[in-house]
C-alpha cells in the first residue's frame, strides 16, 4: 500500500486513479532507478494533536532519508478558521529549524509551489517529474513540499 498523492489515503501501488478521491497518480513518471523519489505524508489523518503530528513528521523525514526519497509532500491542512491551522504553522516552524541546521535541503509552502517562483523552478529542474504534480500552481496552503 502507498498513499494517494492527492488525498493521502492508502491505495494499492500502481493504481493510476485513487478510488477515494479520483485523483490521478503520477507514480510511473515519478519513479527513478532507486525507487520512488517522492512521497505524500498526511499529518492530518486521524485528526491528531499537534505534538503527535510533529512526531509523525520527524518519523517520516527519517524514513524518507533512509529510503533515499528526495521530496516529501506534507499534508498538514490549513485549518477551518481560514487563518492557518496550528499543525501547519508548527510544521513549518520545525522545517525552518531543520533547514537552518542543514537537516533538510529546503521546503516550499504549497501557496508558493508555483511554476513561476524561483524555488519551484529550481525544484522542477532537479525533479522534472513534479511538473505534473496536482498541487502545482494551485496555491494550496494546506501542504508543504520538503526537499531532503
Amino acid at each position: 500500500m502507498i498513499l494517494c498523492q492527492v488525498c493521502g489515503n492508502d491505495i494499492a501501488h500502481g493504481l493510476p486513479i485513487c478510488p477515494f478521491c479520483g485523483g490521478k497518480q503520477d507514480f510511473p513518471s515519478g519513479t527513478v532507478a532507486a525507487g520512488i523519489f517522492h512521497k505524500v505524508v498526511n499529518l492530518e489523518l486521524g485528526k491528531p494533536l499537534v505534538e503527535s503530528a510533529l512526531r509523525k513528521l520527524q518519523m517520516e523525514l527519517e524514513d524518507g532519508r533512509q529510503h533515499n526519497l528526495r521530496v516529501l509532500t506534507v499534508i498538514h491542512g490549513y485549518g477551518a478558521s481560514g487563518k492557518g491551522g496550528v499543525i501547519g504553522v508548527e510544521c513549518r516552524k520545525v522545517l525552518a529549524y531543520l533547514k537552518g541546521n542543514g537537516e533538510i535541503n529546503t521546503f516550499i509552502p504549497g501557496e508558493d509551489f508555483r511554476s513561476k517562483s524561483g524555488p519551484t523552478r529550481d525544484l522542477l529542474r532537479r525533479f522534472p517529474q513534479l511538473a505534473t504534480n496536482v498541487n502545482l500552481n494551485k496555491g494550496n496552503r494546506g501542504i508543504t513540499l520538503v526537499v531532503l
